[in-house]
């Protein structure tokens, strides 16, 4: 689910800014802090929620910063580097002190995370070429 979630406060920064693009991420936290609090355990609702918000708004400070070069750089090194930050703030705080074996489960995470940066370029260079094809018509 956060690799979606980064593509979309992605796709909010692409289309209208930093500004636009932390107020999803915001909202995303709110709902994502509702249903961990709901659905998992006090630890790993704080794990859950502390990880979220720290991990989009380092995607939305990289993304901004990269986001008049090539335009799959923004979005893959702002995933990549947001996925890695999240694994690690959420593992760290949800298992560490803990008997679970959380490192492997950790780096089996962070592995879908970062494929699944790569997969989402294709739908993110499809709306960004639609994006420059509307704007400079």
């Amino acid at each position: 689910v956060y690799p979606i979630g980064y593509w979309i406060v992605e796709v909010s920064n692409r289309w209208a800014g930093p500004v636009l693009a932390r107020r999803v991420a915001w909202i995303g936290f709110a709902s994502a802090t509702v249903l961990s609090a709901l659905l998992a355990t006090p630890r790993i609702a704080v794990a859950s929620s502390s990880a979220f918000i720290t991990s989009q708004l380092l995607d939305i400070a990289v993304f901004n910063r990269l986001r008049r070069q090539a335009w799959w750089r923004a979005p893959l090194v702002a995933s990549m580097a947001a996925s890695v930050i999240d694994t690690t703030v959420f593992f760290c705080l949800a298992f560490c002190g803990t008997n679970v074996p959380w490192v492997p489960l950790a780096i089996g995470d962070l592995g879908v995370k970062l494929l699944m940066a790569v997969v989402l370029l294709i739908p993110f260079g499809l709306i960004f070429r639609a994006t420059i094809k509307t704007s400079s018509a």
